[in-house]
Protein backbone atom coordinates (compact mmCIF):
# COMPACT_ATOMS: atom_id res chain seq x y z
CA UNK A 1 0.00 0.00 0.00
CA UNK A 2 1.35 3.16 -1.18
CA UNK A 3 2.00 5.33 2.18
CA UNK A 4 1.71 8.95 2.87
CA UNK A 5 2.79 12.14 4.80
CA UNK A 6 4.78 10.46 7.80
CA UNK A 7 4.80 7.04 6.80
CA UNK A 8 6.36 7.66 4.26
CA UNK A 9 9.62 7.72 5.98
CA UNK A 10 10.74 4.30 6.11
CA UNK A 11 13.09 2.75 8.62
CA UNK A 12 16.62 4.14 7.70
CA UNK A 13 15.43 7.88 5.81
CA UNK A 14 17.07 9.41 8.45
CA UNK A 15 20.59 8.57 7.36
CA UNK A 16 20.00 9.84 4.22
CA UNK A 17 22.14 12.87 3.00
CA UNK A 18 20.59 16.18 2.15
CA UNK A 19 23.36 16.74 -0.05
CA UNK A 20 23.88 13.89 -2.12
CA UNK A 21 25.79 14.61 -5.53
CA UNK A 22 23.43 14.94 -7.63
CA UNK A 23 23.78 13.05 -11.22
CA UNK A 24 21.90 15.52 -13.33
CA UNK A 25 22.51 18.98 -12.98
CA UNK A 26 20.70 21.92 -13.94
CA UNK A 27 21.68 23.33 -17.41
CA UNK A 28 25.33 25.14 -17.18
CA UNK A 29 24.11 28.28 -19.21
CA UNK A 30 22.31 30.09 -16.01
CA UNK A 31 20.94 32.83 -16.50
CA UNK A 32 23.32 34.24 -14.05
CA UNK A 33 25.51 33.25 -16.81
CA UNK A 34 27.95 31.41 -13.82
CA UNK A 35 30.61 29.15 -15.55
CA UNK A 36 31.17 26.95 -12.49
CA UNK A 37 32.33 23.36 -14.30
CA UNK A 38 34.18 25.00 -17.26
CA UNK A 39 37.72 23.21 -17.27
CA UNK A 40 40.62 25.67 -17.15
CA UNK A 41 39.40 28.58 -15.76
CA UNK A 42 41.30 29.90 -12.72
CA UNK A 43 41.88 32.48 -10.20
CA UNK A 44 45.00 34.95 -9.65
CA UNK A 45 46.32 38.37 -8.92
CA UNK A 46 45.39 40.21 -6.02
CA UNK A 47 43.70 43.53 -4.60
CA UNK A 48 47.19 45.62 -3.83
CA UNK A 49 48.08 48.98 -5.29
CA UNK A 50 50.14 47.80 -8.19
CA UNK A 51 52.21 50.86 -9.42
CA UNK A 52 53.95 53.68 -8.16
CA UNK A 53 51.84 55.60 -10.18
CA UNK A 54 48.36 54.50 -8.12
CA UNK A 55 50.23 55.17 -5.21
CA UNK A 56 50.99 58.71 -6.10
CA UNK A 57 47.70 59.28 -7.29
CA UNK A 58 46.09 58.58 -3.71
CA UNK A 59 48.93 59.98 -1.83
CA UNK A 60 47.77 63.73 -3.70
CA UNK A 61 44.25 63.02 -3.64
CA UNK A 62 44.50 62.11 0.46
CA UNK A 63 46.28 65.52 0.87
CA UNK A 64 43.66 67.38 -1.37
CA UNK A 65 40.78 66.35 0.46
CA UNK A 66 42.40 66.43 4.16
CA UNK A 67 42.78 70.62 2.96
CA UNK A 68 39.03 71.53 2.64
CA UNK A 69 40.45 74.70 1.22
CA UNK A 70 41.30 73.01 -2.20
CA UNK A 71 38.23 70.72 -2.25
CA UNK A 72 37.49 72.01 -5.73
CA UNK A 73 40.49 70.99 -7.80
CA UNK A 74 39.29 67.02 -6.38
CA UNK A 75 37.84 66.23 -9.85
CA UNK A 76 40.49 67.52 -11.49
CA UNK A 77 43.55 65.84 -10.35
CA UNK A 78 41.26 62.40 -9.90
CA UNK A 79 40.78 62.58 -13.56
CA UNK A 80 44.42 63.99 -14.30
CA UNK A 81 45.53 61.09 -12.20
CA UNK A 82 43.93 58.00 -13.60
CA UNK A 83 44.70 59.39 -17.42
CA UNK A 84 48.85 58.68 -15.59
CA UNK A 85 47.49 55.27 -14.64
CA UNK A 86 45.60 54.15 -17.83
CA UNK A 87 48.59 55.35 -19.83
CA UNK A 88 50.66 53.12 -17.74
CA UNK A 89 48.72 50.35 -19.31
CA UNK A 90 49.18 47.83 -22.21
CA UNK A 91 46.42 46.53 -24.38
CA UNK A 92 47.03 43.92 -27.44
CA UNK A 93 44.11 42.74 -29.37
CA UNK A 94 43.82 39.30 -27.98
CA UNK A 95 41.36 39.58 -25.07
CA UNK A 96 37.80 38.62 -23.49
CA UNK A 97 36.15 41.62 -25.14
CA UNK A 98 37.96 43.02 -27.81
CA UNK A 99 41.12 43.57 -26.15
CA UNK A 100 42.89 41.34 -23.86
CA UNK A 101 44.89 42.36 -20.61
CA UNK A 102 48.51 42.08 -20.72
CA UNK A 103 51.17 40.51 -18.56
CA UNK A 104 50.95 43.77 -16.84
CA UNK A 105 47.42 43.31 -16.12
CA UNK A 106 47.08 39.24 -15.77
CA UNK A 107 47.29 39.22 -11.59
CA UNK A 108 44.65 41.92 -11.06
CA UNK A 109 42.07 41.44 -13.75
CA UNK A 110 40.02 38.58 -15.74
CA UNK A 111 39.95 37.64 -18.99
CA UNK A 112 41.50 34.50 -21.78
CA UNK A 113 44.74 33.52 -21.42
CA UNK A 114 46.02 33.54 -25.03
CA UNK A 115 49.55 32.41 -23.86
CA UNK A 116 49.24 29.33 -22.21
CA UNK A 117 51.55 26.44 -23.09
CA UNK A 118 51.04 24.61 -26.90
CA UNK A 119 50.28 20.86 -25.28
CA UNK A 120 48.43 18.36 -27.90
CA UNK A 121 44.89 18.53 -27.40
CA UNK A 122 44.93 22.07 -26.61
CA UNK A 123 44.03 23.32 -30.43
CA UNK A 124 41.15 23.12 -33.10
CA UNK A 125 42.80 21.73 -36.12
CA UNK A 126 39.72 19.10 -36.69
CA UNK A 127 39.60 20.60 -40.61
CA UNK A 128 43.49 19.69 -41.09
CA UNK A 129 43.17 16.22 -39.75
CA UNK A 130 39.51 16.15 -41.90
CA UNK A 131 41.45 17.56 -45.44
CA UNK A 132 44.31 14.16 -44.46
CA UNK A 133 41.52 11.62 -44.13
CA UNK A 134 39.34 12.99 -46.60
CA UNK A 135 39.71 9.98 -49.02
CA UNK A 136 39.59 7.48 -46.33
CA UNK A 137 36.22 9.31 -45.58
CA UNK A 138 34.63 9.44 -48.64
CA UNK A 139 35.79 5.37 -49.58
CA UNK A 140 32.96 3.12 -48.64
CA UNK A 141 30.20 3.19 -47.68
CA UNK A 142 27.63 0.70 -48.94
CA UNK A 143 24.63 -1.22 -47.43
CA UNK A 144 26.61 -4.30 -46.63
CA UNK A 145 29.11 -2.87 -44.91
CA UNK A 146 27.50 -0.95 -42.44
CA UNK A 147 27.70 -0.76 -38.83
CA UNK A 148 24.33 0.54 -38.02
CA UNK A 149 22.69 -2.68 -39.25
CA UNK A 150 24.26 -4.91 -36.32
CA UNK A 151 25.93 -1.80 -33.92
CA UNK A 152 24.40 -2.77 -31.10
CA UNK A 153 26.12 -6.58 -29.59
CA UNK A 154 22.65 -7.86 -28.00
CA UNK A 155 24.61 -10.81 -26.08
CA UNK A 156 26.74 -8.57 -24.24
CA UNK A 157 23.60 -7.12 -21.78
CA UNK A 158 20.88 -9.11 -19.45
CA UNK A 159 17.68 -7.51 -20.68
CA UNK A 160 15.53 -5.18 -17.86
CA UNK A 161 11.82 -4.08 -18.53
CA UNK A 162 9.72 -1.77 -16.28
CA UNK A 163 8.50 -2.20 -13.39
CA UNK A 164 7.06 0.87 -12.17
CA UNK A 165 3.47 -0.24 -11.53
CA UNK A 166 4.40 -2.86 -8.82
CA UNK A 167 2.69 -2.73 -5.52
CA UNK A 168 -0.74 -1.88 -4.60
CA UNK A 169 -2.25 1.81 -4.73
CA UNK A 170 -5.28 3.07 -2.63
CA UNK A 171 -8.42 3.53 -5.10
CA UNK A 172 -9.17 6.62 -3.21
CA UNK A 173 -6.32 8.57 -1.36
CA UNK A 174 -6.76 9.83 1.97
CA UNK A 175 -7.39 13.60 2.74
CA UNK A 176 -4.76 16.24 1.44
CA UNK A 177 -2.89 17.89 3.94
CA UNK A 178 -2.62 21.18 1.77
CA UNK A 179 -1.95 22.27 -1.70
CA UNK A 180 1.80 21.83 -3.37
CA UNK A 181 2.58 24.83 -5.75
CA UNK A 182 5.69 24.88 -8.07
CA UNK A 183 7.19 27.03 -10.69
CA UNK A 184 9.36 24.91 -13.25
CA UNK A 185 12.32 26.45 -14.68
CA UNK A 186 14.74 26.35 -17.61
CA UNK A 187 14.32 24.31 -21.00
CA UNK A 188 12.51 21.50 -21.18
CA UNK A 189 14.09 18.48 -19.76
CA UNK A 190 14.58 20.92 -16.61
CA UNK A 191 10.96 21.75 -16.49
CA UNK A 192 10.76 17.68 -16.63
CA UNK A 193 12.87 17.10 -14.00
CA UNK A 194 11.22 19.86 -11.58
CA UNK A 195 7.91 18.57 -12.51
CA UNK A 196 8.83 14.68 -11.49
CA UNK A 197 10.23 15.43 -8.28
CA UNK A 198 7.10 18.02 -7.80
CA UNK A 199 4.98 14.83 -7.82
CA UNK A 200 7.66 12.67 -5.71
CA UNK A 201 7.30 15.47 -3.16
CA UNK A 202 3.19 16.37 -3.16
CA UNK A 203 3.50 11.95 -2.41
CA UNK A 204 5.91 12.21 0.11
CA UNK A 205 3.50 14.79 2.19
CA UNK A 206 0.18 13.71 0.99
CA UNK A 207 -0.43 17.24 -0.83
CA UNK A 208 -2.48 17.69 -3.58
CA UNK A 209 -0.50 18.85 -6.57
CA UNK A 210 -1.27 22.09 -8.37
CA UNK A 211 -0.21 21.68 -11.89
CA UNK A 212 2.84 23.42 -12.33
CA UNK A 213 3.51 26.59 -13.69
CA UNK A 214 6.69 27.74 -15.91
CA UNK A 215 8.98 30.32 -15.45
CA UNK A 216 9.79 32.87 -18.35
CA UNK A 217 13.49 32.07 -18.49
CA UNK A 218 15.68 34.82 -19.49
CA UNK A 219 17.78 32.12 -21.74
CA UNK A 220 14.96 29.78 -23.11
CA UNK A 221 12.33 32.89 -23.55
CA UNK A 222 9.73 30.36 -24.04
CA UNK A 223 6.05 31.68 -22.57
CA UNK A 224 4.27 27.81 -22.77
CA UNK A 225 2.15 26.65 -20.11
CA UNK A 226 2.25 23.29 -19.11
CA UNK A 227 -0.69 22.16 -21.61
CA UNK A 228 1.59 23.58 -24.38
CA UNK A 229 4.05 20.71 -23.80
CA UNK A 230 2.39 18.33 -21.92
CA UNK A 231 -0.71 16.70 -21.89
CA UNK A 232 -2.53 18.22 -19.04
CA UNK A 233 -5.34 15.81 -18.75
CA UNK A 234 -3.50 12.38 -19.14
CA UNK A 235 -1.00 13.63 -16.40
CA UNK A 236 -3.90 14.35 -14.19
CA UNK A 237 -5.76 10.71 -14.73
CA UNK A 238 -2.46 8.62 -14.56
CA UNK A 239 -1.37 10.21 -11.46
CA UNK A 240 -4.79 9.91 -10.36
CA UNK A 241 -4.74 6.23 -7.71
CA UNK A 242 -0.70 7.81 -6.52
CA UNK A 243 -1.49 11.50 -6.30
CA UNK A 244 -3.96 14.18 -6.38
CA UNK A 245 -3.43 16.68 -9.04
CA UNK A 246 -5.44 19.75 -9.39
CA UNK A 247 -5.39 22.21 -12.85
CA UNK A 248 -5.56 25.23 -10.75
CA UNK A 249 -6.09 26.11 -6.91
CA UNK A 250 -9.55 26.32 -5.42
CA UNK A 251 -11.16 29.73 -5.17
CA UNK A 252 -12.22 29.58 -1.79
CA UNK A 253 -8.41 28.44 -1.12
CA UNK A 254 -7.34 31.57 -3.23
CA UNK A 255 -9.60 33.69 -0.77
CA UNK A 256 -7.38 32.79 2.19
CA UNK A 257 -4.32 34.59 0.03
CA UNK A 258 -6.12 38.02 -1.42
CA UNK A 259 -7.20 36.06 -4.54
CA UNK A 260 -3.34 36.55 -5.03
CA UNK A 261 -0.92 33.28 -5.78
CA UNK A 262 2.01 35.35 -4.64
CA UNK A 263 0.84 36.38 -1.80
CA UNK A 264 1.10 32.42 -0.73
CA UNK A 265 4.24 31.94 0.75
CA UNK A 266 7.44 30.95 -1.19
CA UNK A 267 9.76 28.20 0.78
CA UNK A 268 13.39 28.62 -0.07
CA UNK A 269 14.40 25.11 0.00
CA UNK A 270 17.74 23.91 0.07
CA UNK A 271 18.89 22.11 -3.11
CA UNK A 272 18.83 18.19 -3.18
CA UNK A 273 16.93 18.11 0.44
CA UNK A 274 16.10 14.74 1.70
CA UNK A 275 12.60 13.67 2.73
CA UNK A 276 13.34 14.19 6.14
CA UNK A 277 13.71 17.89 5.41
CA UNK A 278 10.49 18.14 3.27
CA UNK A 279 8.75 16.57 6.95
CA UNK A 280 10.35 18.36 9.13
CA UNK A 281 10.00 21.72 7.60
CA UNK A 282 8.05 21.49 4.91
CA UNK A 283 4.86 19.88 6.33
CA UNK A 284 4.10 21.75 9.40
CA UNK A 285 3.98 24.70 7.28
CA UNK A 286 1.44 23.40 4.96
CA UNK A 287 -0.90 21.87 7.89
CA UNK A 288 -0.98 25.31 8.91
CA UNK A 289 -1.37 27.42 5.67
CA UNK A 290 -3.68 25.40 3.50
CA UNK A 291 -0.78 26.09 0.55
CA UNK A 292 2.97 26.26 -0.20
CA UNK A 293 4.56 27.36 -2.99
CA UNK A 294 8.34 27.01 -3.91
CA UNK A 295 9.57 29.05 -7.16
CA UNK A 296 11.62 28.27 -8.46
CA UNK A 297 11.49 24.57 -7.99
CA UNK A 298 14.82 22.80 -9.52
CA UNK A 299 16.96 20.22 -8.25
CA UNK A 300 15.36 20.65 -4.56
CA UNK A 301 14.61 16.93 -3.55
CA UNK A 302 17.80 14.52 -3.44
CA UNK A 303 18.83 11.71 -5.74
CA UNK A 304 18.68 9.07 -3.09
CA UNK A 305 15.12 8.93 -1.28
CA UNK A 306 12.94 5.55 0.02
CA UNK A 307 12.07 3.36 -3.01
CA UNK A 308 8.19 4.63 -2.96
CA UNK A 309 9.56 8.20 -3.48
CA UNK A 310 11.61 6.94 -6.41
CA UNK A 311 8.65 5.42 -7.38
CA UNK A 312 6.58 8.35 -7.69
CA UNK A 313 9.62 9.90 -9.73
CA UNK A 314 9.68 7.29 -12.64
CA UNK A 315 5.94 6.86 -12.95
CA UNK A 316 6.00 11.05 -13.38
CA UNK A 317 8.58 10.35 -15.98
CA UNK A 318 8.10 7.41 -17.81
CA UNK A 319 4.17 6.99 -18.00
CA UNK A 320 2.61 10.56 -16.89
CA UNK A 321 4.46 12.76 -18.73
CA UNK A 322 3.22 12.34 -22.20
CA UNK A 323 3.63 15.43 -24.82
CA UNK A 324 0.73 17.68 -25.79
CA UNK A 325 -1.28 16.19 -29.09
CA UNK A 326 -0.05 19.10 -31.71
CA UNK A 327 3.48 17.82 -30.73
CA UNK A 328 2.98 14.39 -30.77
CA UNK A 329 0.82 14.36 -33.94
CA UNK A 330 3.75 16.25 -35.48
CA UNK A 331 6.79 14.36 -33.55
CA UNK A 332 5.15 11.17 -35.00
CA UNK A 333 5.02 12.28 -38.48
CA UNK A 334 8.69 13.28 -38.52
CA UNK A 335 9.59 9.87 -37.26
CA UNK A 336 7.42 8.03 -39.86
CA UNK A 337 9.55 10.42 -42.79
CA UNK A 338 12.44 9.27 -41.32
CA UNK A 339 11.65 5.90 -41.54
CA UNK A 340 10.85 6.23 -44.66
CA UNK A 341 14.14 8.18 -45.81
CA UNK A 342 16.01 5.29 -44.58
CA UNK A 343 14.63 2.36 -46.92
CA UNK A 344 18.74 1.33 -47.56
CA UNK A 345 18.79 0.67 -43.98
CA UNK A 346 15.59 -1.13 -43.30
CA UNK A 347 14.14 1.96 -41.43
CA UNK A 348 17.24 2.44 -39.19
CA UNK A 349 18.51 6.17 -38.91
CA UNK A 350 21.01 7.87 -36.96
CA UNK A 351 20.40 10.71 -34.55
CA UNK A 352 22.54 13.55 -33.26
CA UNK A 353 22.44 15.98 -30.17
CA UNK A 354 24.30 18.70 -31.96
CA UNK A 355 25.07 21.71 -29.20
CA UNK A 356 26.63 24.24 -31.59
CA UNK A 357 24.76 26.78 -31.47
CA UNK A 358 26.32 30.43 -31.21
CA UNK A 359 25.67 30.95 -27.41
CA UNK A 360 26.69 27.11 -26.49
CA UNK A 361 29.87 28.30 -28.69
CA UNK A 362 30.46 31.14 -26.57
CA UNK A 363 29.15 29.72 -23.49
CA UNK A 364 31.85 26.94 -23.51
CA UNK A 365 34.78 29.79 -24.26
CA UNK A 366 36.37 27.04 -26.75
CA UNK A 367 38.29 28.59 -29.76
CA UNK A 368 37.57 27.00 -32.96
CA UNK A 369 38.96 28.39 -36.65
CA UNK A 370 37.54 31.64 -36.73
CA UNK A 371 40.40 33.55 -36.03
CA UNK A 372 39.79 36.73 -34.09
CA UNK A 373 36.46 37.67 -36.31
CA UNK A 374 34.99 34.62 -34.48
CA UNK A 375 36.58 35.51 -31.08
CA UNK A 376 35.06 39.21 -31.17
CA UNK A 377 31.99 37.94 -32.25
CA UNK A 378 31.79 35.33 -28.86
CA UNK A 379 32.74 37.98 -26.66
CA UNK A 380 30.19 40.09 -27.87
CA UNK A 381 28.12 37.43 -27.76
CA UNK A 382 29.27 36.72 -23.79
CA UNK A 383 28.63 39.83 -22.73
CA UNK A 384 25.12 40.57 -24.14
CA UNK A 385 24.16 36.78 -22.83
CA UNK A 386 26.20 37.00 -19.20
CA UNK A 387 27.26 40.60 -18.58
CA UNK A 388 30.65 40.37 -17.59
CA UNK A 389 31.09 37.11 -16.16
CA UNK A 390 33.44 36.17 -17.81
CA UNK A 391 35.75 38.72 -16.91
CA UNK A 392 35.31 38.35 -13.19
CA UNK A 393 38.21 39.79 -11.64
CA UNK A 394 41.09 37.21 -10.35
CA UNK A 395 38.99 34.93 -13.54
CA UNK A 396 41.50 33.57 -15.99
CA UNK A 397 39.96 31.20 -19.17
CA UNK A 398 42.32 28.90 -20.83
CA UNK A 399 41.06 27.57 -23.91
CA UNK A 400 43.55 25.01 -24.54
CA UNK A 401 42.98 23.82 -21.06
CA UNK A 402 38.75 23.71 -21.53
CA UNK A 403 39.69 21.67 -25.09
CA UNK A 404 41.86 18.69 -23.37
CA UNK A 405 39.55 18.52 -21.06
CA UNK A 406 37.05 17.20 -22.88
CA UNK A 407 34.43 20.56 -22.58
CA UNK A 408 34.03 21.84 -26.30
CA UNK A 409 31.13 20.90 -28.36
CA UNK A 410 31.88 18.89 -31.15
CA UNK A 411 31.77 20.66 -34.53
CA UNK A 412 30.14 19.05 -37.19
CA UNK A 413 33.04 18.43 -39.18
CA UNK A 414 34.29 16.20 -36.23
CA UNK A 415 31.20 14.26 -35.56
CA UNK A 416 31.14 13.93 -39.15
CA UNK A 417 34.84 12.04 -38.71
CA UNK A 418 34.08 10.36 -35.71
CA UNK A 419 30.63 8.16 -37.58
CA UNK A 420 32.35 7.59 -40.44
CA UNK A 421 35.32 6.12 -38.58
CA UNK A 422 32.96 4.06 -36.80
CA UNK A 423 31.78 2.55 -39.47
CA UNK A 424 28.89 4.47 -40.50
CA UNK A 425 28.51 4.42 -44.49
CA UNK A 426 27.13 7.60 -45.92
CA UNK A 427 24.08 6.10 -46.77
CA UNK A 428 23.17 6.39 -43.09
CA UNK A 429 20.22 8.95 -42.48
CA UNK A 430 21.04 10.62 -40.03
CA UNK A 431 18.84 13.25 -37.85
CA UNK A 432 20.30 16.65 -36.09
CA UNK A 433 18.53 17.70 -33.37
CA UNK A 434 19.65 21.40 -32.54
CA UNK A 435 18.52 24.68 -32.05
CA UNK A 436 20.14 27.49 -35.12
CA UNK A 437 23.77 26.27 -35.46
CA UNK A 438 26.70 28.70 -35.59
CA UNK A 439 27.66 29.56 -39.48
CA UNK A 440 25.76 26.75 -40.26
CA UNK A 441 26.64 27.11 -43.83
CA UNK A 442 30.84 26.74 -43.14
CA UNK A 443 30.40 24.08 -40.72
CA UNK A 444 27.48 21.72 -41.76
CA UNK A 445 28.76 21.44 -45.08
CA UNK A 446 31.68 18.34 -43.86
CA UNK A 447 29.04 16.76 -42.16
CA UNK A 448 26.47 16.67 -45.42
CA UNK A 449 29.43 15.85 -47.53
CA UNK A 450 30.24 12.60 -45.30
CA UNK A 451 26.33 12.35 -44.98
CA UNK A 452 24.53 13.22 -47.80
CA UNK A 453 21.07 11.79 -46.23
CA UNK A 454 21.43 14.29 -43.33
CA UNK A 455 17.64 15.47 -42.20
CA UNK A 456 16.73 18.37 -39.15
CA UNK A 457 13.36 19.59 -38.20
CA UNK A 458 13.29 22.85 -40.85
CA UNK A 459 13.99 19.58 -43.79
CA UNK A 460 12.20 16.82 -41.98
CA UNK A 461 8.83 19.18 -41.46
CA UNK A 462 7.53 21.87 -43.77
CA UNK A 463 7.26 25.66 -42.40
CA UNK A 464 3.35 25.11 -42.47
CA UNK A 465 3.67 22.34 -40.15
CA UNK A 466 6.48 24.02 -37.63
CA UNK A 467 4.70 27.26 -37.56
CA UNK A 468 2.43 26.65 -34.52
CA UNK A 469 5.72 25.87 -32.87
CA UNK A 470 8.12 28.80 -33.97
CA UNK A 471 9.32 31.20 -31.17
CA UNK A 472 8.98 28.21 -28.87
CA UNK A 473 11.94 26.45 -27.92
CA UNK A 474 10.79 23.87 -25.70
CA UNK A 475 8.16 23.11 -27.95
CA UNK A 476 10.53 22.39 -30.92
CA UNK A 477 12.87 20.63 -28.30
CA UNK A 478 10.05 17.83 -27.59
CA UNK A 479 9.76 17.72 -31.66
CA UNK A 480 13.65 16.96 -31.50
CA UNK A 481 13.59 14.70 -28.37
CA UNK A 482 10.65 12.14 -29.69
CA UNK A 483 12.70 11.79 -33.55
CA UNK A 484 15.87 10.98 -31.49
CA UNK A 485 14.15 8.87 -28.63
CA UNK A 486 13.05 6.40 -31.73
CA UNK A 487 16.60 6.41 -33.44
CA UNK A 488 18.39 3.26 -33.68
CA UNK A 489 21.55 5.26 -32.53
CA UNK A 490 21.82 8.42 -30.34
CA UNK A 491 24.84 10.29 -30.54
CA UNK A 492 25.60 12.65 -27.31
CA UNK A 493 27.91 15.32 -27.82
CA UNK A 494 28.07 18.30 -24.60
CA UNK A 495 25.80 16.89 -21.97
CA UNK A 496 23.41 18.56 -20.40
CA UNK A 497 19.91 17.50 -19.59
CA UNK A 498 18.11 17.01 -23.11
CA UNK A 499 21.34 13.75 -23.68
CA UNK A 500 20.46 12.97 -19.97
CA UNK A 501 16.64 12.37 -20.11
CA UNK A 502 16.93 10.86 -23.27
CA UNK A 503 19.48 8.39 -22.47
CA UNK A 504 17.09 7.85 -19.16
CA UNK A 505 14.12 7.38 -21.37
CA UNK A 506 15.83 5.15 -23.60
CA UNK A 507 17.22 2.65 -21.74
CA UNK A 508 13.65 2.32 -20.21
CA UNK A 509 12.09 1.79 -23.68
CA UNK A 510 15.08 -0.31 -24.98
CA UNK A 511 15.38 -3.26 -22.11
CA UNK A 512 17.53 -1.36 -20.03
CA UNK A 513 20.61 -0.25 -23.09
CA UNK A 514 20.62 3.66 -23.92
CA UNK A 515 21.32 2.77 -27.53
CA UNK A 516 23.59 5.51 -27.44
CA UNK A 517 27.35 6.55 -28.51
CA UNK A 518 28.52 8.88 -25.92
CA UNK A 519 32.52 10.07 -27.00
CA UNK A 520 35.57 10.22 -25.49
CA UNK A 521 35.73 13.93 -25.89
CA UNK A 522 39.68 13.68 -24.20
CA UNK A 523 40.74 10.91 -26.37
CA UNK A 524 39.26 13.04 -29.67
CA UNK A 525 40.83 16.39 -28.86
CA UNK A 526 44.04 14.80 -29.19
CA UNK A 527 42.93 12.74 -31.84
CA UNK A 528 41.82 15.96 -34.21
CA UNK A 529 45.28 17.98 -33.03
CA UNK A 530 47.28 15.39 -34.37
CA UNK A 531 46.89 16.57 -38.53
CA UNK A 532 49.45 13.27 -38.70
CA UNK A 533 47.18 10.78 -37.97
CA UNK A 534 47.05 7.69 -39.82
CA UNK A 535 43.37 6.14 -40.80
CA UNK A 536 43.89 2.96 -39.64
CA UNK A 537 44.89 3.89 -36.35
CA UNK A 538 41.88 6.65 -36.14
CA UNK A 539 39.48 4.15 -37.42
CA UNK A 540 40.73 1.61 -34.93
CA UNK A 541 40.25 4.16 -31.91
CA UNK A 542 37.13 5.36 -33.09
CA UNK A 543 35.35 1.90 -32.91
CA UNK A 544 37.13 1.10 -29.54
CA UNK A 545 35.25 4.12 -28.55
CA UNK A 546 31.89 2.83 -29.56
CA UNK A 547 32.35 -0.82 -28.37
CA UNK A 548 32.72 1.09 -25.22
CA UNK A 549 29.49 3.23 -25.53
CA UNK A 550 27.99 -0.43 -25.90
CA UNK A 551 28.98 -2.12 -22.52
CA UNK A 552 28.38 1.42 -21.04
CA UNK A 553 24.99 1.59 -22.28
CA UNK A 554 23.45 -0.69 -19.81
CA UNK A 555 25.03 1.13 -16.93
CA UNK A 556 23.07 0.71 -13.15
CA UNK A 557 22.50 3.86 -11.43
CA UNK A 558 25.08 4.31 -8.53
CA UNK A 559 23.73 5.63 -4.87
CA UNK A 560 24.00 9.17 -5.79
CA UNK A 561 23.14 8.87 -9.37
CA UNK A 562 20.09 9.75 -11.19
CA UNK A 563 17.19 7.75 -12.12
CA UNK A 564 16.13 10.17 -15.01
CA UNK A 565 19.32 8.76 -16.59
CA UNK A 566 19.79 5.54 -14.88
CA UNK A 567 16.32 4.29 -14.56
CA UNK A 568 17.93 0.62 -13.61
CA UNK A 569 17.26 -0.29 -10.95
CA UNK A 570 14.69 1.76 -9.38
CA UNK A 571 11.82 2.36 -12.43
CA UNK A 572 13.19 -1.35 -14.17
CA UNK A 573 13.63 -4.90 -13.08
CA UNK A 574 15.72 -7.56 -14.78
CA UNK A 575 13.86 -9.53 -17.30
CA UNK A 576 13.68 -12.81 -14.85
CA UNK A 577 12.63 -10.99 -11.87
CA UNK A 578 10.01 -9.01 -13.59
CA UNK A 579 8.28 -12.10 -14.99
CA UNK A 580 8.84 -14.18 -11.47
CA UNK A 581 6.53 -11.60 -9.87
CA UNK A 582 4.02 -11.87 -12.23
CA UNK A 583 3.83 -15.82 -11.56
CA UNK A 584 4.98 -16.74 -14.81
CA UNK A 585 6.78 -19.45 -15.10
CA UNK A 586 10.66 -18.79 -16.29
CA UNK A 587 12.03 -20.74 -19.11
CA UNK A 588 15.84 -20.42 -20.04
Amino acid sequence: MLMHGYNRLVAGVNSQSSSASPGIRQSRMKPNGGIDGIGGVGRGGSGKLGSWIERVVYVVISAVFRRKGVLLFAPLLYILGMVLYMGSLSFDSGGGRGVSISKHRKDRGGGFDLNEPRVPGSLYRSPQVFEKLLPYLQAGGNHSSNVLMSVWQSELHQGWEPCVNRGTFLADLPKSNGYFIIEANGGLNQQRLSICDAVAVAGLLNATLVVPMFHLNSVWRDSSKFSDIFDEDFFIHALRHRVNVVRQLPEDILQRFDNNISSIVNLRLKAWSNPTYYIQKVLPKLLKLGAVRVAPFSNRLANAVPPDIQGLRCFANFEALRFSLPIYTLAEVMVQRMIQKSSQTRGKYVSVHLRFEKDMVAFSCCLYDGGMEEKQEMDIAREKGWRGKFHRRGRIIRPGAIRRDGKCPLSPLEVGMMLRGMGFANTTSVYVASGKIYKAEKYMAPLRELFPLLETKETLATPEELAQFQGHSSRLAALDYTVCLYSEVFVTTQGGNFPHFLMGHRRYMYRGHAKTIMPDKRKLALLFDNPDVRWDSFKRQMRDMLHRSDLKGTEIKKPSGSLYTFPMPDCMCKIAEARNENGKTLTN
